[in-house]
């Protein structure tokens, strides 16, 4: 579905948190000084979530204050009426699309869930993937870590650092987590432009009224097999557990991040960087002198800065050296078992199909409508999901639904 590494605002390199931890340490990218060798692949294994019983007797903290009124006066009055059945309320509840999660605006998602953060690429895709399955994930708790998912994240790891020099560096405030967030997108261009190729790019942008961050999995120099146009190449290698290509609706999904990569590469590089709505936003101190840990990473990367704000002026004129993104993109698909290649996708960016989906994605994250269950022909996704049994999405035995994704043998070499 979506890739596996965080993109969200948390605490970690490509994340921030609104409540710093004064003992944090926190990693930094640097280019090698070496030959970088191949680029290393991530690791992301198939679906594997266990069907667990979703926990909806723990969602009363998150119904909105109406619905909490009615509920302590009466236990059984849920939704309208009076329902004796704490399991038929649930059921009724859900089944009137009134979820966990409220509708109004300052009770958006994107208020209670991503306040002074912002929305990551991972977050769009995992929309629309299933817009039902981010609403629990966020009401109710995310979905379970599989052991090959741990794997894979071990071994993505393994494989970035053949690349990129990871530094840990005290962090005393949201201010230094910002700046050497920065200060690894400012490496990570720097290699790109004297090597032709980096990985693990971070980009922050403000795309069509919203914060968007993403980590581009790989971004390398188009040669002229590649494509005509001379704009850096942006792909995203996913690994299977299978030696066959996903289905399509994975496919489309794992198009729409590329193609959101593009988009938020493209809107950094032509657009002025609103530092101002940045600070205000992100409730960060343009004028604080970072801590002295900090400053002197900075300094070591040849960068003389002594504030946040200085840094978000490099970070931007960086990218202003760079050209737009090349329309030509790409979607590598690897054999988790032997590494081999299944398949490499390419397609041409489609700006017009990205931007209704990017749209159609915020309008959900800012609870301008509710949310929907996945199409009729994908439910087969309920099957891999931890909130199946609770859903009124999920197909019964009985349905006509899909109950697996069609499966595309591996394409014969040519």
């Amino acid at each position: 579905m979506a890739e596996s590494h965080s993109e969200s605002t948390s605490d970690s390199l490509t994340t921030t948190s609104s409540t710093p931890d004064q003992s944090a340490t926190i990693p930094i990218s640097a280019p090698r000084p070496h030959h970088v060798p191949e680029i290393p692949i991530e690791i992301i294994s198939e679906e594997e979530m266990a069907i667990l019983d979703a926990a909806f007797a723990a969602t009363r903290s998150f119904l909105p204050s109406a619905i909490r009124s009615a509920s302590a006066a009466s236990p059984s009055r849920i939704i309208a009426g009076e329902i004796s059945n704490t399991a038929r309320s649930i059921t009724m509840f859900s089944k009137r699309k009134l979820s966990a999660c409220s509708s109004d605006i300052e009770d958006s998602l994107l208020h209670r869930f991503r306040k002074n953060q912002a929305l990551g690429v991972t977050d769009l895709t995992g929309t629309e993937w299933c817009e039902k399955q981010m609403e629990n994930v966020l009401c109710l708790g995310r979905r379970k870590v599989s052991k090959a998912m741990k794997l894979g994240q071990a071994r993505h790891l393994e494989l970035e650092e053949e690349v990129v020099k990871r530094v840990r560096v005290k962090v005393e405030s949201n201010e230094d987590k910002w700046a050497l967030k920065l200060l690894s997108s400012i490496a990570g261009v720097n290699q790109f432009l004297f090597e032709g190729r980096t990985r693990e790019l971070l980009l922050v942008g403000f795309v069509g009224g919203q914060w968007i961050v993403g980590v581009i999995d790989e971004v390398r120099k188009a040669s002229a097999e590649d494509s005509s146009d001379t704009g850096p190449l942006l792909i995203d290698t996913k690994t299977r557990g299978r030696d066959t290509l996903p289905a399509e609706p994975q496919r489309r999904n794992g198009r729409l991040q590329v193609m959101l990569y593009k988009l938020l590469w493209d809107t950094v590089v032509r657009e002025e960087f609103p530092a101002t709505r940045f600070f205000n936003y992100f409730a960060l101190n343009r004028h604080e002198v970072l801590s002295q840990d900090v400053r002197d990473n900075i300094a070591d990367a040849g960068i003389p800065a002594q504030t946040l704000e200085e840094i978000v002026r490099y970070y931007e004129s960086t990218f202003k050296m760079l050209p737009i993104a090349n329309d030509q993109l790409l979607l590598r698909y690897e054999f988790q078992k032997d590494r081999s290649i299944i398949a490499e996708i390419r397609f041409t960016h489609d700006p017009e199909w990205v931007m209704r989906k990017y749209k159609e994605v915020i309008a959900f994250w800012r609870s301008e409508r509710e949310a929907e269950y996945t199409p009729e022909e994908e439910r087969w996704k309920c099957r891999y999901c931890q909130f199946a049994k609770s859903c009124p999405g999920n197909p019964s035995l009985q349905s006509s639904a899909p109950s697996s994704p069609p499966r595309e043998p591996r394409p014969l070499a040519s």
